[in-house]
């Protein structure tokens, strides 16, 4: 693969691909009235693209689009059966069905044409952040019945319109059609005039999806700045206000929400300034430095027997564990551990393992959701990374680790 750097604010690759294989591949053909099935056979493609990411921006995925072009005519190699017969060995045909293809494939995304595929919209992906909304979940009244024993176990997720971020998630209520939270969330806010906070309500289930109980949504224009406001919202099934479902009765929830604008000095000048790190304390060992491991969240855990998520984070022989939460398979934990080291860490793996403990459990009190080990080596060189891994022993477990390097 060829990788290019240029002035511009783009990521150009060329790599030489090669596919090759056996597929089973069935075409209807019609021609002069008459119809047949072919089959296919014996595939193979050549080719040289060229793969042209830009702009960059300081939005995840880190580029607006993506544009595609071939720089030469490609290899395409294949076989064509009919009712168990060779048609390429009809005189002629073979190559003039392949230059066909060729030329045909060439006239669309031949340099300097390309296929374009728009990611994100690259005006809203370079706004910088204007403020913080602070977000207070107090309560939900009336929700309706998810469980067959006549309950449910509801929780909130909190995101804003035009953020690509993680949704912020409560603690789960089990068995509580009227829970109170009172639980504090802050979200960057970047245009207060097109962005709108969408807050709903979920029923937990232990095994399966869970089950979106009712939403609505709060424009974020209808808060006047630094003061703080109560929300009253009646749960709809969606935003459609023509849709006659969101007529039936979903319950209330209550949140208040407080804008906070930046002053003008406090307003971060570009994508570099927002991944500054802390320096490490006075006394850290000269050429060593903190590594900073913050628990951020988890989701879709598993246990076999239980799910009472705990992580436990062991370096150089050094075990730290956060708080155990009972009964969530989305667990949050924001907790902060530091290991103050000697030398930087670029060799080294951090070991991070989600573990269920449960006391009423006798045979199996304590069960493995899965675990990751994580390369020290990219915190070393970048100060920061804040990432979602998949757990190995998982299903579908992903947790939230964000790591960091200081140095005096």
């Amino acid at each position: 693969m060829k990788v290019y750097v240029t002035d511009e604010k783009e990521l150009i690759m060329e790599p030489s691909v090669k596919w090759a294989g056996n597929p089973n591949i069935t075409v209807a053909v019609k021609a002069f009235g008459l119809k047949a099935t072919v089959q296919v056979v014996d595939l193979q493609v050549f080719a040289l693209p060229r793969i042209t990411l830009k702009p960059l921006v300081p939005s995840f995925p880190c580029f607006a689009s993506i544009y595609v072009s071939l720089m030469e005519k490609p290899h395409v190699d294949f076989g064509l059966k009919l009712v168990g017969a060779d048609l390429m060995s009809i005189p002629g045909l073979y190559r003039f069905v392949q230059e066909l293809i060729k030329t045909q494939v060439a006239n669309m995304y031949l340099w300097p044409k390309t296929l374009e595929v728009p990611i994100i919209d690259p005006s809203k992906a370079m706004k910088r952040p204007v403020g913080i909304l602070t977000a207070k979940v107090l309560r939900a009244m009336k929700l309706k019945k998810k469980d067959l024993l006549g309950a449910s176990d509801p929780y909130v997720k909190l995101k804003l319109t035009e953020d690509k971020l993680p949704s912020k998630k409560t603690t789960v209520k089990h068995k509580n059609l009227n829970p109170e939270w009172n639980e504090e969330f802050n979200l960057v806010v970047k245009d207060p005039e097109s962005q709108a906070l969408e807050v709903i309500v979920y029923d937990w289930e232990q095994v399966g999806k869970h089950e979106k109980m009712g939403m609505n949504v709060i424009p974020l224009k209808e808060l006047t700045p630094d003061e703080p406001k109560d929300f009253t919202l009646e749960l709809l099934k969606n935003m459609d206000a023509n849709d006659a479902r969101n007529e039936k009765s979903r319950g209330q929830i209550v949140v208040e929400l407080t804008y906070k604008p930046f002053k003008e000095e406090d307003i971060p000048k570009g994508f570099e300034e927002t991944q500054t790190v802390e320096k490490a304390p006075e006394g850290t060992p000269a050429g060593g430095g903190l590594l900073v491991i913050i628990v951020h969240e988890a989701q879709d855990l598993e246990g076999k027997h239980h799910t009472n998520p705990q992580v436990r984070l062991i370096f150089r022989a050094e075990e730290k564990k956060t708080k155990h939460v009972k009964k969530n398979r989305d667990p949050r934990w924001e907790e902060e551990f530091s290991f103050m080291v000697d030398e930087p860490p670029t060799n080294e793996r951090l070991h991070v393992e989600v573990v269920s403990t449960s006391a009423r459990s006798i045979l199996h009190p304590k069960e493995s959701l899965g675990y990751v080990d994580i390369s020290l080596a990219d915190v070393v060189s970048n100060k920061r990374i804040n990432e979602k891994y998949h757990l190995i022993d998982s299903k579908n477990g992903r947790i939230q680790i964000e790591l960091q390097w200081r140095t005096s």
